[in-house]
Parts: structure tokens; C-alpha cells; sequence
């Protein structure tokens, strides 16, 4: 008889959920099932992950706090008894979707554990409170090693036809050469400053390297991508600041090689495996030691450096970005 399965993933970020890719896929193949996804309509998955054939159904959630806690937890509740599932997997700590688990009656509700989550579970092995200070890709696989569920690829992939974004989005079907740059980021600390993407694009220019650049950010930090036009005063730049994901989809398989800041973007590029550089100045490298990312970060910086201020980016000068984009390409 065929096992219906539900995994659960609460975090808002892009890049988290991208994260979280070998660890859903995992969990299908150990049970030979395509499975259901609930998260957030943030991470726009049903755009992103439409493709992916270990997977069946996505359901988003927005996961609040107050109030919206406990009216999630019925929508969630009626999900599950909806579905019917017999398995509910939660790769967080949260409570939430493991009492609604609990109130829809499913057998096998299995979670991390960490904290009040483990009364609401039914497995026996979690993970300790210690395990909190590991990565969350760490976290995953430690789950799946104590419920016995091989991981057979570390890395995130997607795979997607991104022919039906083209329609909606023709400005960004131009000919010639195309590289991307990811300008922004969720938190501004992690961001490279505007005039240096600039002058990055100078220098990669000057080596025939691109007819075109997307610049890609989040509406909300369109003025990133209007001050690096405004500075350049060049017109190869393709501005992508109105688009959603399958516009950031479209452009990114549209690319030779992207470039960015440590952030969605960033990690989307990778799993679509398109040639990806991470700038990275300000925070901790070994969160992405399972991504396909090739990381530039000044030499003299330890892989556990952190600086929560955004002039710490200006330790990565645009001729260091350069030479390695140029002699990685060329390797």
C-alpha cells in the first residue's frame, strides 16, 4: 500500500529552504514516495520546485506568531486529516505543525526534537540542545543519520523548465553573452557596496567576458540596482528588481556565471547548477561547505570570521574579485 508523506520546513529564507533540498529528497527516497511540501509562500516554491519529481503536492503556510499561531495550527490540522498522511516529517524545531500532526491523529510524526517539539513527536531519537549550535544542514543530516534514512547527494539541485517563465518575462531574452550579479541581501551587512559591483563590471567587460548583466535584487532594494546604473552609466545592465522568482529563474539559466552576495540568490544559482561566485567577507563560510558555491573571501580571514557591518565588505576589493572569477573560469 502507498505511504502518503508530509515534510515540513518553517523557515522564510530562499536560501534555507535550498538548504533543506538533499534532506526532502532523502526522506523520499527512503520511502520510495514522491512527497507533499508545506512552507512558507515566501520562498515562491511552487515557482521554483515545480520540476522536481520527488515531489507532489506544496502547500504554503506563513508559520505565524500571536494570534496567527493558533489559527495556522487549525489550517495545518485540517491539512493533514485532509491528506491523510502516515507520515509527518518537520526538519525544524518548531512545535506548530508537530501538535497539529498530533490533533489530526498521524501515526508518525518525526522531528528534531530540540526543546518542547519532542512531546509532540512520536519517534524516540532527537537531537540535543547542543546540536543548536551546529548549521542547519549539519542539524539535517544528524535527523536523517538518528531516523536511519540514507543521504545519498549532499548538494541542493533543482531542476526546472524555466520555458514557461518566457512569456512574462521576453525584456530579459536579449542576445548575446550574460552573466548575473546578486546586489542585495536579507540582511545589509552581507552586502557588497554598489560602486564596487560597478567596477567589477568594468574590469570583466574589458575581458569580453559579457555582453549583458542582470542585476538582480528584491523590489524593496530596487534603489541597489538604480545606483549601480546611475554610477555606471553603462548600458549593459539589465535591471531585475521588478521580477519574481521565475524572472530570477529565467535570468540565472540565461547566465554563464553569477556573482553575488551571500543570499538567495546566491544559493538558487548553485542548485541550478550555473557557475556560481559568493562574496564573502563578513560571515561564516561553513554553512555553504555543501553547496556547489565557489566562495571569494579576503585571504586573511579565518572560515569562522563574522562582522556585523557592512564595512567589512570593503576587505573584498574588485581586483581580488576579478583575478579569481578569471583564473576559476579559466582553470
Amino acid at each position: 500500500m502507498d505511504k502518503k508523506i508530509c515534510v515540513v520546513y518553517t523557515h522564510h529564507k530562499l536560501g534555507d529552504l535550498i538548504w533543506q533540498l538533499p534532506y526532502i529528497k532523502a526522506i523520499s527516497e527512503h520511502h520510495s514516495e514522491k512527497v507533499d511540501l508545506i512552507v512558507r509562500e515566501k520562498t515562491q516554491a511552487k515557482n521554483i520546485l515545480k520540476d522536481l519529481k520527488h515531489l507532489n503536492y506544496i502547500f504554503y503556510n506563513d508559520f505565524r506568531k500571536g494570534f496567527g499561531y493558533w489559527l495556522d495550527v487549525i489550517k495545518l490540522t485540517k491539512i493533514f486529516i485532509k491528506s491523510k498522511y502516515d507520515f509527518v516529517y518537520i526538519l525544524d524545531k518548531v512545535n506548530k505543525p508537530a501538535i497539529a500532526a498530533k490533533l489530526a491523529g498521524i501515526k508518525s510524526i518525526i522531528g528534531p526534537g530540540i526543546g518542547k517539539q519532542k512531546k509532540w513527536l512520536t519517534c524516540k531519537s532527537f537531537l540535543s540542545e547542543e546540536d543548536q549550535k551546529q548549521t542547519y544542514s549539519d542539524q539535517s543530516q544528524k535527523f536523517l543519520k538518528i531516523n536511519s534514512i540514507k543521504l545519498n547527494n549532499l548538494y541542493p539541485e533543482i531542476e526546472i523548465n524555466t520555458s514557461v517563465f518566457e512569456e512574462k518575462n521576453l525584456d530579459l531574452i536579449v542576445k548575446g553573452k550574460k552573466i548575473a550579479f546578486g546586489i542585495d541581501s536579507f540582511e545589509d551587512y552581507k552586502m557588497w557596496y554598489e560602486e564596487d559591483f560597478v567596477e567589477l563590471a568594468n574590469l570583466l567587460y574589458e575581458k569580453k567576458l559579457f555582453d549583458f548583466i542582470y542585476l538582480i535584487c528584491g523590489p524593496e532594494k530596487s534603489y541597489i540596482a538604480d545606483k549601480i546604473i546611475n554610477l555606471s552609466k553603462k548600458n549593459f545592465f539589465i535591471n531585475c528588481s521588478k521580477k519574481d522568482l521565475t524572472g530570477v529563474v529565467l535570468a540565472l539559466k540565461n547566465s554563464d556565471f553569477f556573482v553575488g552576495n551571500n543570499s538567495g540568490p546566491l544559493n538558487l544559482a548553485a542548485a541550478l547548477n550555473i557557475k556560481s561566485f559568493g562574496l564573502i567577507a563578513n560571515d561564516p563560510i561553513n554553512e555553504l561547505k555543501y553547496s556547489k558555491i565557489k566562495i571569494i573571501r579576503p585571504s586573511d580571514l579565518d572560515d569562522n570570521y563574522r562582522l556585523r557591518s557592512r564595512e567589512g565588505m570593503k576587505k573584498l576589493t574588485p581586483k581580488k574579485v576579478f583575478l579569481d572569477i578569471v583564473n576559476q573560469i579559466n582553470s
